[in-house]
């Protein structure tokens, strides 16, 4: 008997301080569009380009929380740069899910060329960005706008205001009932 492959690997890296559901939306389009059926979300521990306001076990939580109805596998992710978690992981043919805001800079990551000969990238694109430079390894799939983000969201919490609707109602429930971003 053939054991079944994945046809897809997708990896959807970030801090997730807190995730929305813009995380979410772009999670479900590139589903969708690569095929995948292997979305791993990593949430990065200790971010090299800026601190975290929650804890990582928190983080992690409200990642596993918000792509749960994905089936994703959600985990803590030790390695402060992406070419590293990819090294470190070896994954066969795999494509990194980001922004086109995060295109944007990622001649400013650690070994961007190494990075795309390790995974293939997958960018949303979003209006107010250019488009991908062509590249066989670049790859833009349609993404419908979410309006939110997570420093507004870490900005609503401090001040008392509701979540509801811009993350799943797991997320603002436990937001709330630990407390997070109430000082950040």
């Amino acid at each position: 008997m053939a054991v079944r492959q994945p046809r897809g690997i997708g990896i959807f890296g970030g801090r997730f301080d807190p995730p929305h559901l813009g995380h979410l939306a772009l999670a479900r389009a590139a589903v969708e569009h690569f095929g995948i059926d292997e979305l791993h979300v990593t949430v990065v521990a200790d971010a090299a380009h800026k601190p975290s306001a929650a804890p990582a076990a928190d983080r992690l939580e409200l990642a596993r929380l918000t792509f749960a109805e994905l089936g994703a596998i959600v985990e803590l992710e030790e390695h402060r740069y992406t070419v590293d978690a990819l090294e470190a992981y070896g994954y066969d043919d795999a494509i990194f899910l980001i922004g086109a805001d995060e295109l944007t800079a990622f001649s400013t990551w650690k070994e961007p060329e190494r990075v795309l000969e390790l995974a293939r990238l997958g960018v949303a694109a979003r209006p107010g960005y250019k488009a991908p430079r062509a590249s066989p390894r670049i790859e833009r799939f349609e993404l419908e706008p979410v309006p939110i983000s997570s420093s507004e969201l870490r900005r609503r919490a401090r001040e008392g205001e509701l979540l509801d609707g811009l993350v799943v109602p797991a997320v603002a429930a436990y937001v709330a009932a630990h407390g997070l971003y109430v000082r950040t």
